[in-house]
């Protein structure tokens, strides 16, 4: 599984090039540091950055090692993924309605199937070699 990419240093200064949560700045600024944000104004480019930080909680979730850790940073992943539902005018009831279509469609893990090998027909994974259709 691929780590998550390091901040740059460079100068006593640490490149992070990233969002950040909306206290991110104030608690910097009350260790006595000195930060610079800059609002994002676009929202496709906000949009990718949320995208970003879905990939960066999920990972962090991967390499929780403790309860509380995993807790911590499913609630991590969980307001990113708030925020892009909001962004993306996605109301509630519709992740609702779609959860419980893709459990009536594809099931849940109660079973823990590991699937080794199929023959190659119908069924595609997300993990298949054939790339997205474009």
């Amino acid at each position: 599984m691929p780590e998550s990419k390091q901040p740059e240093q460079h100068s006593g200064r640490v490149y992070y090039n990233k969002l950040v949560r909306d206290g991110i700045k104030t608690k910097i600024e009350k260790n006595g540091e000195a930060c610079e944000i800059r609002v994002i104004k676009d929202a496709a480019e906000f949009e990718q950055e949320l995208l970003k930080k879905v990939i960066e909680e999920a990972g962090a979730l991967a390499r929780a090692t403790s309860r509380a850790e995993f807790i911590a940073e499913y609630a991590d992943l969980m307001v990113v993924l708030d925020a892009l539902t909001a962004e993306l005018e996605i109301a509630p009831a519709e992740i609702q309605i779609a959860l419980k279509e893709n459990i009536e469609k594809k099931g849940l893990y109660t079973l823990r199937h590991f699937l080794h090998w199929s023959e190659a027909g119908k069924y595609h994974g997300n993990e298949t070699p054939e790339g997205v259709a474009k």
